[in-house]
């Protein structure tokens, strides 16, 4: 029975569950229960797999799930003898002593079917768990604990595990003893498990050497052990040799420092290549080219940040086509692209030196795609973006800080699905274009430091879900148009007419400022409610200032100066508690709220 992938609104798992004794399969995972869990689950003595992870608030993004099982005792469980997968990650096991106590637990003796067992995101302290897990390991295939309170050494008793084939430890606080860092460690035992498949030792404290022994695993898969504290630490290919099955290598954030003699094949037939932040330059890695050229599984590749100033060759370019994800961002590699369109999903190119025109692109695989090519020197026009094809949908396009110029084609009617648009620092002119209100679902639009002129286009009032508004440093004029400050759809009486405006109250912040914007700031505008940030300065507005800008309640950055207001500084000012930085704004949060959102996308 399984009901899993569902919303089921925080609702107690029925007691009836119980009582169905020929249950072989019970799956609740991803539905959004929550606890306690009921012990009648105990009486179905015919379950063979129990699946109650993932349960949350967010059932789309695994790492936004709450703990929504408060679990006390599991002494339930040691009734389901013929167990042999169980699923009970994002489950608050911490204070469920009964479970990890070895003198009361006899899951570890009934259920020696058991091959599969995920407690990812349970609070589990390392001191406990190990004599209970040691004991019901004998014939578990897949072992999840990531994401626990795990600590210590690595234990010597994980090779003793001799059916285990998938290890999850990420997220942990294990680190390498000094005695392991001689090479005398529980990787040393690992290393003997000669059927493993994957390791995952991502994200926690482990520093020193890598052991030569993980070289041993000749059916590993996958080899996870980013985000740890490999500082200096010299990767050869002898770390490889006998790895010829690999398909995912992750070293990301850990500083390694990987050096391969000249012509190195890889053994191995790669789909996944994350080394961002490893030491790889300034060459441009050569051993690439024989991933690329004979073994075209490869779809994934982030050499980022890896102190790479060399030009792209040719070579990469040629079979560019066969990546659906590549991030190169934050190296100083040079070169341009070729004429012909370049197939992808996700493309992060920026804080480069990459020249020449915009690329076409061809967006494959209906999925969500993002292109970030800001910080470079691209040149010349923009109207490629009118080109752009494929199957997939534009979430993110960044071309901000390059030699861009002339005028933005009014094309922006095939995205329907941007949430972020950022076209700043460079030299854009003319008008904004008037189909940016097509993209009803854009959150950012980041236009700053362009020659963009005329008035705000009023079919911005349909990008309801704006959240940062950036047109700063630009020649607009007019008057800021009553619909930026309107809240809820609403009716409004102008000029003998009624006029319907659509949702703009997720502005989050807004800024106008250096340009040449004209008239009174309207009052529509003290109804943001949630506005955090706003920017007027240097225009040349008057009249008065807002009377109701203490409405603002979230308020806590305004910048008003350079203008020629008149009157008082208004009362209600004093209620802006939230107010930090009045007159001097930096709008250092929304380059942070900017960054952030590049990474949610990515």
């Amino acid at each position: 029975m399984g009901y899993s992938s569902n919303d089921f609104n925080g609702s107690l798992i029925p007691e009836f569950f119980g009582s169905l004794k020929k249950l072989k399969l019970l799956d609740l995972s991803n539905a959004n229960f929550r606890g306690p869990i009921p012990s009648l689950l105990g009486n179905l003595s015919m379950l063979e797999t129990l699946r109650l992870g993932g349960n949350g608030g967010d059932v789309t993004y695994r790492h936004n799930f709450k703990k929504m099982f408060s679990v006390g005792k599991l002494e339930w469980l040691s009734h389901l003898s013929r167990l042999k997968e169980v699923d009970l990650s994002f489950t608050n096991l911490s204070n469920a002593n009964d479970c990890i106590s070895s003198s009361s637990l006899s899951l570890a003796n009934s259920s020696t079917s058991l091959t599969y067992l995920d407690l990812y995101d349970n609070n589990l302290p390392s001191s406990a768990i190990y004599p209970w897990l040691f004991n019901v390991s004998s014939n578990l295939v897949s072992l999840d604990l990531s994401s626990n309170q795990l600590k210590g050494p690595i234990p010597d008793a994980l090779g003793n595990m001799m059916a285990i084939q998938e290890l999850y430890l990420s997220d942990n606080l294990f680190i390498l003893a000094e005695n392991q860092v001689r090479g005398d460690s529980g990787l040393n035992e690992i290393g003997k498990l000669l059927d493993f498949r994957v390791l995952d030792l991502g994200y926690n404290l482990l520093n020193g050497s890598i052991s030569k022994s993980l070289g041993q695993l000749s059916n590993l898969q996958v080899l996870r052990l980013a985000g740890n504290c490999f500082d200096g630490d010299v990767i050869s290919e002898a770390h490889f040799s006998d790895f010829t099955n690999l398909q995912e290598l992750d070293l990301s954030y850990t500083s390694l420092n990987l050096k391969f003699n000249t012509g190195w094949i890889p053994p191995f037939p790669l789909s996944q290549i994350k080394l961002c932040s490893c030491k790889l330059g300034p060459r441009f890695p050569d051993w690439l080219r024989t991933k690329i050229y004979f073994q075209p599984v490869l779809d994934y590749l982030d050499i980022s940040a890896s102190g790479i100033s060399d030009f792209l060759p040719y070579w990469f370019l040629d079979k560019f086509q066969g990546l659906s994800y590549i991030n190169m961002s934050f190296n100083q590699i040079s070169g341009t692209f070729p004429n012909n369109s370049v197939h992808i999903i996700h493309l992060d190119l920026s804080s480069n030196n990459f020249s020449g025109p915009l690329p076409r692109f061809s967006l494959d695989f209906m999925e969500m795609g993002t292109i970030n090519l800001s910080k470079n020197k691209f040149t010349g026009p923009v109207s490629p973006i009118c080109n752009i094809t494929g199957e997939g949908f534009l979430a993110l396009f960044d071309l901000s800080n390059n030699l861009f110029s002339g005028v933005v084609p009014d094309c922006f009617g095939s995205f329907p699905f941007l949430t972020a648009l950022n076209l700043g620092d460079n030299s854009f002119s003319g008008s904004l274009p008037r189909s940016l209100g097509s993209l009803i679902s854009l959150e950012m639009l980041r236009l700053r430091g362009n020659k963009f002129s005329g008035v705000l286009p009023s079919s911005l009032q349909n990008c309801a879900k704006l959240k940062f508004l950036d047109l700063s440093d630009n020649e607009l004029s007019g008057e800021i148009p009553m619909w930026i400050g309107y809240v809820d759809e609403a009716l409004l009486t102008w000029k003998g007419t009624k006029q319907s405006y659509p949702q703009l109250g997720l502005l989050l912040a807004i800024d106008l400022s250096c340009n040449k914007l004209t008239g009174e700031i309207p009052e529509e505008l003290s109804s943001l409610r949630e506005l955090v940030a706003l920017n007027l300065s240097k225009n040349l507005f008057n009249g008065k200032i807002l009377q109701k800008i203490g409405h603002i309640r979230q308020l806590e950055v305004l910048d008003l100066s350079r203008n020629k207001f008149s009157g008082n500084i208004p009362k209600s000012l004093s209620e802006l508690t939230f107010l930090k930085d009045f007159v001097v704004l930096r709008f250092h949060r929304i380059a942070q709220w900017w960054n952030h959102l590049l990474a949610n996308l990515q």
